[in-house]
């Protein structure tokens, strides 16, 4: 179906500008806050992640699943086979029926979805044109899109519910040799295969409303053409597979082990591995996670203050190219900032959980500090003597 499009255009005052801007400086200072706690809290939980793995890989003990020893009760146990199931998990509304552990129910619905795209373009004296483009298109999503929010809604209209719910459903029994697996773990296997619907898989108390088309439900009238509203159904069959645990014993089954670090193990992964290898790749997934909080971190303070210098870019506006310039200088001098501040965050955040990196890494900024203020000094010479 071709897309539909419409475009608004804006104009803002200088006056009006400034007031945004202004108010954007609150926002600019919360948004740094939450920067602070965020870079400081990240650091103290990936110290105690890292302690907890430590402490579990000295403790974990490796035991075979084909018995349950009284021995291990209360230990930290790694245990790796086949997570298996004698139950039969059924779909009550499809009447779909599998000997798996869990059986997965996808369900998307045809929906109108608002892409805006803006074009923004300065004016003498400090104004500013926006040109914003809405495109409506149709097309196939597992959420709700809520149409009330579109700047066009009138004959966008999606339905305010799904016609089903995506739904798991579990094996009553998961069993790991002498083992019970708890559903909390079950959950967390993956590695399903999806389920092919022919026309006999149609149960009839739904058979007006549903039909096999392309191996899934298809909900509404005419498949080929789907309208708004119409909705597929598919289905994920995770089967029988080798699974690796590091967990608490607790009688036949697991739980969370409690270290002294603070933190918690409870690790599952799909296939056999060693538990070596398991603490390996949860360290390296803590690693990965931290890296990526610190550059959250990082942005939002950058987003902070190039909210708070935004007023000067916009006084500067009153001739746009000026403006152009001091934006750009502001922008540099914010991304300069919020480096300094994060590294200083996180070094702060070190010497109170880590000392030795704590301190190596403040020396660092300071470093940095120093290279900064004698760059500004440099570049600020030529433009004095110029002006002298």
């Amino acid at each position: 179906m071709s897309q539909e499009s419409y475009t608004d255009v804006t104009n803002q005052s200088w006056f009006s500008r400034i007031g945004g801007a202004i108010k954007g400086v609150l926002i600019g200072l919360l948004l740094i806050i939450i920067a602070f706690i965020l870079l400081f809290w990240n650091e103290g939980r990936s110290v105690e992640r890292y302690k907890t793995l430590k402490e579990g890989r000295g403790a974990v003990v490796s035991i075979k699943p084909d018995a349950v020893s009284p021995n291990n009760e209360g230990k930290l146990v790694h245990v790796s086979g086949k997570a298996d199931t004698e139950d039969t998990v059924t779909d009550p509304v499809f009447e779909i029926s599998k000997k798996a552990l869990k059986l997965v129910r996808n369900v998307e619905m045809y929906q109108w979805k608002e892409t805006t795209h803006k074009e923004t373009k300065k004016k003498l004296g400090g104004g500013k044109k926006t040109v914003t483009t809405y495109t409506y298109g149709r097309e196939w999503s597992t959420k709700i899109i809520n149409s009330s929010h579109f700047k066009h809604p009138d004959g966008h209209r999606n339905p305010t519910a799904m016609p089903y719910k995506s739904e798991t459903f579990f094996a009553g029994k998961v069993t790991l040799g002498a083992f019970t697996l708890p559903r909390e773990m079950v959950n967390r296997i993956g590695g399903g295969e999806p389920l092919s619907i022919t026309p006999g898989d149609v149960p009839l108390p739904i058979s007006a409303l549903a039909q096999a088309y392309n191996g899934e439900f298809f909900v509404g009238g005419n498949p080929e053409a789907p309208e708004v509203g119409d909705a597929r159904v598919s289905f994920t069959v995770v089967s029988p597979t080798n699974v690796s645990v590091i967990a608490r014993q607790v009688d036949n089954t697991f739980e969370p082990y409690d270290t002294k670090a603070g933190g918690s193990i409870d690790l599952m992964q799909n296939g056999i591995h060693s538990a070596d290898a398991m603490f390996k790749s949860e360290q390296q997934s803590n690693k990965i996670l931290t890296w990526i909080l610190r550059l959250v971190g990082f942005v939002l303070m950058f987003i902070g203050f190039s909210m708070i210098f935004s007023p000067l870019a916009v006084v500067a506006d009153v001739v746009p190219l000026l403006g152009s310039i001091v934006g750009a200088g502001t922008g540099i001098i914010s991304f300069l900032i919020s480096l300094v501040l994060s590294l200083l965050t996180i070094a702060i955040a070190w010497i109170f959980y880590r000392p030795v990196l704590g301190v190596s890494l403040l020396v660092i900024v300071i470093v940095l500090i120093v290279l900064t203020r004698g760059k500004l000094k440099k570049s600020a010479k030529p433009a004095t003597q110029s002006a002298g």
